[in-house]
């Protein structure tokens, strides 16, 4: 099958190659000739183990080109995913201008039947503005289905979370879509890989409500790290009891600074913005690990930049060491929230003082 993927990024690279070593031909398209430049002398413009190995093999075969012309990708390919970027704004919402620019120019070069692809992450309905956008430029007698195929892409593992994914999900509204896009996805189901077939809206809130609960399980096993500091428990070994819970898993359990990177932050604060304009403002999903939600008495996370003391139960003090503001790891997941938290250095006793008899608690950052 021949297939278009806007967008030469970190989803839009990872799925292109992915998609050709499938068996299938890929046109990776971006507007920046330098980018492309790089990636046709056999480099790539960013870090990613197997990725490089990945886009050269298919680059040999001849199932992987890329262009900076979308209009003559689009009269080529039947199939067009759109993976550009939608970072967010001052006021939290998603930046769609590259994803609606990307749809205008798709619409006013289709020849003929096209299924557009929305695999950014993006707001509810913003398929059916993807549609409307479509219709509105296209050339009559130029059909078009529009669905949603959400990555769920980790940084450091996206190659293998591509090729073999926990599952796939495809929204779709006529059957014609859902057909080519489980065509395309064929190769996975040798391994028994779970497809989610649904509606396009559903798809677009599921990734995001994927995203918001990792970010969610980083921030709540933060606030029992504060819980367990002021009554002297062991947080390593709570985090580790609630994992080996089959129904909670112990991925996303680790206290530290909580989470940072690419997606998390952006996805949640998306997240709260759009269901606020829905009428359904979310006090669970927050879009930052100390950011209690309007109106929740809740204590907030502690701050990483203070030094402070809690006492034992019976007496006693544990000391807490200083650590660097700032947030750690990278998603998302993909996609995303990968967690790599760094370590802290242990605080050293004055000279002259007995080593402290118990820091099991003061090893959260």
């Amino acid at each position: 099958m021949r297939i278009v993927v806007v967008g030469t990024g970190y989803v839009g690279l990872v799925s292109g190659a992915g998609l050709a070593d499938f068996g299938n031909e890929v046109l990776c398209v971006d507007l920046d000739r330098s980018k492309i430049d790089l990636l046709e002398r056999g480099e790539i413009p960013f870090y990613e183990p197997g990725l490089k190995d990945l886009v050269a093999r298919n680059v040999r075969e001849r199932r992987l080109r890329f262009s900076t012309s979308l209009e003559q990708a689009t009269r080529w390919g039947e199939v067009i995913f759109i993976c550009v970027g939608t970072p967010p704004r001052r006021n939290g919402t998603a930046d769609m201008r590259a994803v609606f620019g990307a749809a205008r120019s798709v619409a006013k070069a289709m020849p003929g039947y096209r299924l557009i692809v929305q695999k950014s992450t993006v707001p509810v309905g913003t398929g059916e503005q993807v549609h409307a956008i479509l219709k509105k430029h296209a050339k009559r007698g130029a059909s078009f289905d529009v669905a949603s195929n959400p990555e769920f892409l980790r940084e450091g593992s996206a190659v293998e979370n591509f090729m073999r994914p926990d599952r796939i999900v495809i929204g779709a509204s006529t059957e014609k879509a859902r057909r080519l896009l489980k065509s395309i996805y064929a190769p996975l189901y040798l391994l028994e890989t779970p497809t989610l077939l649904t509606d396009v809206r559903t798809a677009e809130l599921l990734k995001y409500a994927a995203n918001a609960f990792l970010a969610t399980k980083i921030s709540f096993v933060n606030e029992m790290a504060n819980l367990a500091e002021a009554v002297g428990a062991d947080i390593k070994d709570v985090a580790k009891g609630m994992g080996l819970d089959r129904r909670i898993g112990p991925k996303f359990l680790h206290p530290g600074p909580g989470f940072g990177g690419s997606c998390l932050p952006k996805d949640t604060k998306a997240l709260r913005a759009f269901a606020k304009s829905a009428g359904v403002p979310l006090r669970v999903a927050r879009d930052h690990p100390r950011a209690a939600p309007e109106g929740d008495p809740r204590p907030r996370v502690r701050s990483r930049g203070e030094a402070r003391e809690s006492r034992r139960p019976g007496g006693g003090r544990i000391r807490h060491e200083r650590v660097r503001r700032g947030q750690g790891g990278r998603r998302a997941g993909a996609g995303d929230g990968v967690e790599r938290i760094p370590e802290a250095r242990p605080r050293e006793d004055p000279p002259g003082h007995a080593p402290s008899r118990d820091r099991r608690s003061s090893k959260r950052l």
